[in-house]
């Protein structure tokens, strides 16, 4: 028998304009575009003529996988159409986890989006004068309902932006720019991403002046060290870590008084940014945006999509002369938001202003009792136990996440399953390999999942999932 060398089998292989041509693949550059066919078949043959140079494929190899090469283009095609930003079942445990896009919309919001950006909207124009408007009015009034309760503080307004980052960012611009900003040590925080206090200040163009030492900062601290320059008192709340011990730091109360008494605007970054007391939550020490403004604090930044339970954006409250001032700067224009997340904010925060706080996901995740996640848990586990998989429930505790409440847990039940032939970290990525991918944890060799953060419509998808791992 002949044996083909390497170069006979690259003479097997047809040409990329050749195979595009065929018949059954030239009704795909009709439906998918002709582009996208020729970078499919491009890719088939390099892996072909890669196998070949490695030696892993020889003359017969090579016969059988021109059989099916046609199939193979419309394989590698649907999977370069295929969308990247998937639907997740997130198991975890983490309510807001940022990897997995934090709080999960309510369903009024996912509506209000598909109803008002189809078509034109009115997202900069007003409808009763026939001019141009401005587009943070279709929420401004909502949070002056829920944070000026009765009438209180009426002088507060409110604009959005993309992130909490860059509403720090804008406002330590608007309100000092070539001044100084003071800020405890304590509080010189870095989030996710390498977001840090200090280098967002840097970029706004102000003076970092730091008081006080990591663990104790006085209000002595801050008043020894205003001058002419001062331009901002800044309070950030530690919402991803906690400082225990032999620690001090001011009440917001005497930052306030200092700040009228010298009359400098008093800034806090409150980072999660609560509309509603979390006590009722088990959640405590995590203040929110009312208890800060009725505080006295001048302006509050925080996210849209924490414990707000919203889309994506950054929110700064607080007294409108002073939110006058971020709105004409340049910047509220590059850092502003668009219709999509208006109409979802706007959906949110009616919810709010309802009282209707159980349509909000993220928060109804957060009541949701021990008893109730055993109980799915328990109904999963009936159904997916096997020689092959070992499924034991324990105790175990959910958390916040997203950089909100960072000590708050909350008990829950978990599914611990131990799964003969897979090691705990293969176990993981095969759940994940799943349509739609299910993400779990690992502790201790053995795969978590935490119902708390499965939606009760996603049970049946968990229980095909696990029982393709038994299989």
């Amino acid at each position: 028998m002949k044996i083909e060398s390497k170069a006979d089998l690259y003479r097997k292989l047809p040409s990329v304009d050749e195979l595009v041509h065929r018949n059954e693949l030239a009704s795909l550059a009709l439906q998918d575009g002709q582009a996208a066919v020729v970078d499919a078949a491009r890719a088939v043959i390099a892996a072909l003529r890669e196998e070949i140079a490695s030696g892993r494929m020889d003359a017969a190899g090579l016969d059988l996988a021109l059989t099916g090469i046609n199939a193979a283009v419309e394989r590698r095609l649907r999977q370069s159409l295929r969308y990247s930003l998937l639907p997740v079942i997130n198991a975890t445990g983490v309510i807001l986890h940022t990897n997995l896009g934090r709080a999960p919309l309510a369903q009024a919001a996912v509506e209000r989006v598909c109803e008002a950006t189809p078509t034109y909207s009115n997202l900069e124009f007003d409808l009763s004068t026939g001019e141009r408007g401005k587009r943070d009015v279709h929420v401004d009034q909502l949070f002056r309902k829920l944070l000026t309760p009765g009438g209180r503080r009426p002088d507060i307004s409110t604009i959005v932006v993309n992130n909490n980052a860059a509403a720090v960012l804008l406002a330590l611009n608007s309100l000092a720019e070539g001044g100084e900003v003071i800020v405890s040590r304590g509080e010189l925080v870095e989030i996710g991403g390498s977001f840090r206090i200090p280098d967002v200040m840097a970029k706004s163009n102000a003076i970092l002046r730091e008081v006080g030492t990591t663990n104790r900062t006085r209000i002595s601290d801050y008043e020894r060290a205003m001058t002419e320059k001062t331009r901002l008192l800044l309070r950030v709340h530690r919402s991803n870590f906690e400082i225990k011990g032999f620690t001090e730091q001011p009440h917001v109360e005497e930052l306030v008084a200092l700040s009228h008494k010298r009359n400098i605007p008093l800034m806090e970054d409150l980072g999660s940014g609560a509309l509603v007391e979390l006590d009722s939550f088990g959640i405590s020490g995590e203040p929110s945006v009312l208890d800060r403004l009725r505080s006295g604090v001048d302006v509050v930044s925080y996210s849209g999509d924490k414990l707000l339970g919203g889309p994506q954006a950054g929110m700064l409250s607080g007294r409108s002369d002073l939110i006058t001032r971020m709105r004409s700067n340049s910047l509220f224009r590059a850092l502003r938001v668009d219709k999509l997340t208006y109409a979802a904010l706007e959906a949110t925060l009616l919810a709010y202003v309802k009282g209707d706080h159980d349509s909000i996901p993220a928060l109804c995740l957060m009541r949701m009792r021990k008893e109730e996640v055993g109980r799915r848990a328990a109904t999963v586990a009936d159904q997916v136990r096997s020689p092959k998989l070992a499924v034991e429930i324990v105790d175990g505790e959910s958390v916040i996440g997203g950089g909100a409440a960072p000590s708050a847990v909350l008990p829950t039940r978990l599914l611990a399953l131990t799964c003969e032939g897979w090691s705990a970290d293969e176990a993981l990525e095969r759940l994940r390999a799943f349509d739609p991918p299910v993400i779990a944890r690992v502790e201790e060799g053995r795969v978590l999942l935490d119902l708390r953060t499965v939606f009760p419509e996603q049970d049946e998808a968990v229980i095909l999932a696990l029982q393709r791992l038994a299989d």
